[in-house]
């Protein structure tokens, strides 16, 4: 079997492979609540053999959220609909996860193809969309050209780490197998531990260990709400390729910390953080940050997870072979494909004859293989000659 279709264990659950759906923002949430789009978009991943499934990131509070269309979990009525959502993954075989956030800086933003541009009067003219207030640790803007943010007083990170632990709770009544905190790519977590947007000089920042009080204070008070079988996985950028900026070694011992305050698994991605500083270079190619995963897996000695240009089989496999990582995860790869899994299985040679496919899938397809042979026709010929 290829390794990337071996079991995972965590904790007391155990992972059918290791494919993962990252999470997607899909900007169609109604006040935060989920909705038939949301149930359609991620069951297609679990029929398509995903082993974990991640819903897109999901605010804690209303002010946190990053547009008008993110999903939330700060009242207990956005419970039911994410329970459905759990039940149809959970039926699947696959593991029901959940991304929560806080956008900080990044929040009161217009939807991607809105232009990803503050919120403003337009916003409210033509979408009935009012901008809001955001919160960072400075008031430092993300962008050139966004509003300012209201430095966070000492109440309002308290409030920030309790909207956590109760989002917490109600993702454990909506069912979810698994939490992932969203604090990368220039969310208020990053914002936080990152030297570059984080210029506090009291408990909240400065040194290394102010600067990520809060990001291990949020893992604290979501263990204290989260079932201790459940897994805890953090998703952080693992380098922010600045110079003066948080480094890989950074990521190794915030990997050690939250490791001893119950996180299972380090997502592991880079950049992201925005504000005044130069645009950082990416050293982009396939799984490009797959050694960032493997320095905090061996570093901190904690499992981690693989994401970013991850699009072939093999490529994923070997990812996992080489002891970088312990999952990887898919996003646009998936949405271009939904059954991506399931194709990788057959590639490499872990699947035959469509078994691991739901049978309401698999026997059709295994029968239009059996027809196509007896026909001496390829699976992938567009358009078949006709004998007249």
């Amino acid at each position: 079997m290829a390794v990337l279709f071996e079991p995972f264990q965590i904790r007391d659950f155990k992972l059918k492979n290791r494919v993962c759906v990252s999470p997607m923002s899909q900007y169609a949430a109604i006040d935060g609540y989920a909705n038939d789009w949301h149930f359609a978009h991620l069951a297609r991943f679990a029929l398509g053999g995903c082993g974990l499934v991640f819903t897109e990131a999901t605010g804690v509070c209303r002010e946190g959220r990053r547009t008008h269309g993110d999903l939330g979990l700060w009242e207990n009525g956005q419970i039911e609909a994410l329970r459905r959502i759990t039940r149809f993954i959970q039926s699947q075989g696959s593991a029901a996860g959940i991304q929560l956030a806080h956008a900080g800086r990044k929040a009161s933003e217009r939807r991607p193809w809105h232009g990803e541009t503050p919120v403003d009067a337009e916003d409210v003219r033509l979408r009935d969309e009012s901008p809001w207030r955001a919160m960072g640790p400075t008031n430092e803007p993300y962008g050139e050209a966004w509003p300012e943010p209201q430095a966070m007083a000492d109440a309002d990170i308290r409030g920030v780490i309790s909207a956590f632990g109760a989002a917490a709770a109600r993702a454990d009544a909506a069912g979810f197998d698994v939490i992932e905190v969203y604090a990368a790519h220039g969310f208020l977590l990053h914002q936080f531990y990152s030297p570059l947007s984080n210029t506090r000089d009291d408990a909240w920042g400065g040194d290394f260990d102010r600067r990520t009080k809060l990001p291990l204070a949020v893992a604290s008070v979501i263990r204290e709400q989260w079932p201790e079988h459940k897994a805890l996985f953090f998703r952080i950028s693992a380098t922010d390729w600045i110079d003066g900026g948080w480094t890989i070694e950074d990521s190794v011992r915030l990997a050690i910390a939250l490791k001893a305050r119950g996180v299972d698994v380090i997502d592991c991605s880079s950049g992201g953080l925005g504000g005044p500083h130069p645009v950082p270079r990416f050293p982009l190619g396939p799984a490009f940050q797959s050694d960032l995963a493997g320095s905090v897996r061996a570093g901190a000695d904690i499992a981690t997870m693989s994401v970013g240009f991850i699009w072939q089989a093999e490529v994923a496999n070997t990812v996992i072979k080489s002891g970088r990582a312990d999952l990887v995860a898919l996003a646009r790869e998936l949405l271009n494909d939904p059954n991506w899994a399931l194709r990788a299985a057959a590639e490499l040679g872990d699947d035959e004859n469509y078994s691991k496919w739901a049978p309401a899938f698999g026997w059709w397809l295994d029968k239009r293989n059996r027809v196509m042979a007896k026909l001496g026709l390829s699976e992938n010929l567009v358009s078949p000659t006709i004998k007249k």
